[in-house]
């Protein structure tokens, strides 16, 4: 029959979407109830269409403030898990030395570890370092946790380069510097921009460790889990709207900017 043949010819596509729905979902909820006028204090039923969230997204206390924590926190932690993750992706890749093996094993634990033993473990450092709950304690827990997602998206890059490339720059006496900067980086840049966006989005979205390391330091999610507890507010689902539209716009950039540099190579 002609429909069965065309089931099986778009199989896969019709999958795809179905999944690709399936996970933007909760996304499509999130925003719909961002111009929710809720009666009460929850906002977990549609009562009447309304722009009030979105014309006042700091109406509830102390959110902008939490959300801007996150926001710096998330930033920084994105830089420093992407400068030491891009060192030690090359390292590991370009370089032979003892306990090579034992820290390729060591580098994948944080992620293979359940994220509260993790968070315990590290609180236990910072009480017997006798270190003040706060910032610096949720920073520092950021890093090392974001640090080895980092590493294993420069690493799958930087194997996948072509050595011939910086050996043709050094035939052209290009020095280390400029090979580096002028040939390396530039293929490289793919795989840490890939690994500082993840790092950025778990910085932002992690709750766990945050929460074990704090303090009486209060960011965006958990505002959010302290919120739930009371009534959720629609400012919430404004920001994570908000949100969600940015890293859209920044997959459809990159996507833009990549099939320009296609073009120009074709």
């Amino acid at each position: 029959m002609p429909f069965v043949r065309w089931l099986k010819h778009h199989l896969v596509v019709i999958a795809g979407l179905f999944t690709l729905g399936y996970l933007l979902l909760p996304n499509v909820v999130v925003t719909v109830f961002s111009f929710n006028k809720p009666k009460g204090r929850f906002n977990y039923e549609w009562q009447q269409f309304s722009t009030e969230a979105w014309r006042d997204p700091c109406g509830v206390a102390d959110m902008c403030g939490s959300l801007s924590l996150s926001l710096q926190i998330a930033f920084w932690a994105t830089v420093g898990a992407t400068a030491l993750g891009t060192m030690i992706a090359f390292a590991l890749v370009r370089y032979r030395f003892r306990a090579r093996g034992a820290v390729n094993s060591l580098i994948f634990l944080p992620m293979a570890m359940p994220e509260v033993v993790m968070a315990a473990s590290l609180l236990t450092l910072f009480l017997n370092m006798g270190a003040q709950l706060g910032f610096w304690t949720i920073l520092i827990a950021h890093i090392m946790f974001c640090l080895s997602f980092v590493v294993t998206a420069v690493k799958a890059r930087v194997m996948s380069m072509d050595p011939r490339l910086e050996q043709a720059a050094q035939d052209l006496y290009a020095g280390p510097v400029q090979t580096f900067l002028r040939v390396t980086l530039p293929i490289a840049a793919p795989g840490i921009a890939a690994g500082a966006l993840l790092a950025f989005a778990l910085s932002f979205d992690d709750f766990i460790i945050t929460n074990f390391n704090a303090g009486s330091t209060v960011t965006f999610p958990m505002f959010v889990w302290g919120s739930a507890q009371r009534g959720t507010p629609v400012q919430i689902n404004v920001i994570g709207t908000a949100m969600f539209l940015v890293a859209v716009l920044f997959v459809l950039a990159g996507m833009v900017v990549g099939n320009r540099r296609n073009r120009q190579k074709a």
